[in-house]
């Protein structure tokens, strides 16, 4: 394998080099919520794309382990919340495992199609799942968006370098 000078040394396809890679690239972070048989579920994500304009859908992964699956896999609508940077700790507990999400230090509300909504956000959009494509050990969801609000307060949240920062000027 020939590597062209100054660009390290390169290592083989691995988990760890998938994650230590995409640690150095900044993206925006979201909440998916859905509502499960027994409650709501959600988790972080920061895998969040546009997909089409026409019709309007958006994609997002979501790994076939996580406590939310079960609920992504059989729900008919998704809420997806873009969070801002005032809800750092809304993203954290999103993303630990075994936390209460919709406990009292969450607010929110059921909002249509039954999907919880995440209260002071910068945007959200109620999505209907189109399909659930298998990948590897996740699967990518492709969602149409239903209705919406962009007209939250805040500026976006990112996540770079296994830290949730706000963007700076």
């Amino acid at each position: 394998m020939t590597v062209a000078p100054g660009l390290g040394t390169p290592r083989l396809a691995s988990p760890d080099l998938l994650r230590s890679v995409f640690r150095r690239h900044a993206a925006g972070v979201a909440v998916i919520t859905a509502r499960g048989e027994s409650g709501p579920v959600g988790f972080t994500a920061t895998s969040l794309t546009s997909v089409s304009a026409e019709p309007p859908m958006l994609s997002f992964g979501v790994g076939t382990g996580a406590s939310s699956w079960p609920a992504i896999s059989e729900t008919e609508h998704v809420g997806v919340h873009i969070l801002g940077e005032h809800q750092q700790d809304l993203a954290a507990t999103f993303a630990r495992s075994g936390a209460d999400r919709f406990g009292p230090a969450t607010a929110w509300r059921e909002g249509p199609e039954g999907v919880p909504l995440l209260d002071d956000v910068p945007a959200w959009m109620v999505c209907r799942v189109a399909a659930r494509v298998p990948a590897g050990d996740h699967r990518i969801v492709l969602a149409e968006v239903v209705l919406g609000d962009p007209g939250g307060p805040g500026r976006p949240l990112v996540y770079h370098q296994g830290r949730f920062n706000g963007l700076r000027d």
